[in-house]
C-alpha cells in the first residue's frame, strides 16, 4: 500500500483511445480513484437528477458540458478525500478546464504528477467507437447515445479543435508524455507505466 501520498494522473487522448480501460487498470493497481466526468454525468442522466436533465441534450448532441458544472463536480469529489490519489479520464478537455483544475489541485496540495497522451489514428478511433456500440447491442445492453459514427466523427473534430492547446499546456509544464495507443491493452499499459515517474 502506498500510504497517503497524493498522486494525480491525467489521461489525455481522443474519444475511443482506450483511456477508460487503461485508467481503470492503473487505478486498481496503484490504489487510485478513477474520476471520469463522463461516467459521473451519465450517472446523473440515468438517475434523472436536475443536473442530468440539464446535461442530457448536451451529451446527446456530442457537445461539451459547461466548465463550471464539471469543476464543481470534481471539487465536491476531491474535497472528501484524505489523500488526493486520482486518475482523471476525459477531463480536462479544454485549456480553461486545465487551468481551473490546476488551481483546484494546488489548493489541495496535490499538483498533477503525470499526463499520458494516448495517440491513435482518427479512423481507428471511429471504428472502435462504432464497434463498442455494436458489441453493447449484441449483449442486449443499452448503447451509449454517442456510440454512432456521426457522433464519433463530430467528437473527433471537437477533440482536435479544443484539446490541442491542452497538449501544449501540459507539455510546457513537463508533465506530458506521448503513448502509442495502438496495440493490445497490455502493450499500451506497459507503455503508460514506462513513461510515468
Amino acid at each position: 500500500m502506498t500510504g497517503h501520498k497524493n498522486k494525480v494522473v491525467i489521461f489525455l487522448g481522443p474519444p475511443g483511445a482506450g483511456k477508460g480501460t487503461q485508467a481503470k487498470r492503473l487505478a486498481a493497481e496503484q490504489n487510485l480513484l478513477k474520476i471520469s466526468t463522463g461516467d459521473i454525468l451519465r450517472d446523473h442522466v440515468a438517475r434523472g437528477t436536475e443536473l442530468g436533465r440539464q446535461v442530457k441534450p448536451i451529451l446527446d448532441e456530442g457537445k461539451l458540458v459547461p466548465d463550471a458544472i464539471l469543476i464543481a463536480l470534481i471539487r465536491d469529489r476531491l474535497a472528501s478525500m484524505d489523500a488526493v490519489r486520482v486518475i482523471f479520464d476525459g477531463f480536462p478537455r479544454t485549456l480553461p478546464q486545465a487551468e481551473a483544475l490546476d488551481v483546484l489541485l494546488e489548493e489541495l496540495g496535490a499538483p498533477a504528477n503525470a499526463v499520458p497522451l494516448l495517440e491513435v489514428p482518427d479512423q481507428v478511433l471511429v471504428d472502435r467507437i462504432v464497434e463498442r456500440g455494436k458489441q453493447a447491442a449484441a449483449r442486449g445492453e443499452a448503447v451509449r447515445s454517442d456510440d454512432t459514427e456521426e457522433t464519433a466523427r463530430k467528437r473527433q473534430r471537437v477533440y482536435h479543435e479544443q484539446t490541442q492547446p491542452l497538449i501544449d499546456y501540459y507539455a510546457a509544464r513537463g508533465h506530458l508524455y506521448r503513448v502509442d495507443g495502438v496495440g493490445t491493452p497490455d502493450e499500451v499499459y506497459a507503455r503508460i507505466l514506462a513513461g510515468m515517474r
